[in-house]
């Protein structure tokens, strides 16, 4: 069954580009594309959909905005903002309000696949553009109301393979094929990673893991 796919952007030539792309990869049907962020709540109603894709910075309703509205009424469905900014505020601001995965508009045909995919699978994308965004030194100060541990954490040896494999940005399937375990186990694993390092997502294991150079 094919992964259907609406996309919204305020820029018709954009719009055209993203569809003729998307439809390039296996698995991915675009069953329609919005120039008004303001008509995808209509279209959701009445369209079954998979993945929106969406623009950050949008007249109407931003990214953001949009963002929230959606997982209101579709808590399942999965959200990939693609757009131009690299802010760091942006980045959080996005993945606050509930997106599944954030790319650059500069990204190739292959990081966009990745992103897609990933989402699709219930994961979270995140392109080494925007790693590196939220992992320079100015945004890691801008979030220290997240309190990182700065020494090591009493982790299993396992759970610390883990941590250097999320921290590469690998998924979770990626991460039980290297391992020779299953997806389930891989979950266990990063479930009480996060309970031990006391952080909500795998930004924050991918901020411990720089912190305390295990990458």
């Amino acid at each position: 069954m094919s992964i259907r796919v609406l996309i919204t952007d305020d820029h018709q030539i954009v719009l055209d580009s993203l569809s003729l792309l998307i439809s390039t990869i296996p698995e991915m049907e675009v069953i329609g594309t919005l120039n008004d962020s303001r008509k995808v709540l209509g279209f959701l109603d009445t369209h079954e959909t998979d993945i929106l894709v969406t623009d950050l910075s949008m007249p109407y309703l931003s990214g953001v905005a949009l963002t929230l509205q959606v997982r209101q009424k579709f808590p399942n469905l999965k959200i990939l903002m693609l757009t131009v900014s690299e802010d760091a505020d942006n980045i959080r601001q996005a993945f606050q309000a509930g997106i599944s995965g954030y790319v650059m508009k500069k990204a190739n045909r292959a990081e966009l696949e990745r992103a897609l995919t990933t989402v699709a699978r219930g994961e979270k994308y995140f392109s080494e553009a925007v790693m590196k965004e939220l992992l320079s030194p100015a945004s890691l100060a801008a979030t220290s109301n997240e309190e990182i541990p700065s020494e090591p954490i009493a982790v299993t040896a396992r759970e610390l393979e883990i941590i250097r494999l999320i921290a590469q940005e690998l998924s979770t399937s990626e991460i039980a094929e290297r391992l020779f375990i299953s997806v389930g186990t891989v979950e266990t694993h990063r479930h009480n990673i996060l309970r031990k390092l006391g952080v909500k997502n795998a930004i924050g294991i991918i901020k411990y893991a720089v912190k305390n150079k295990l990458v």
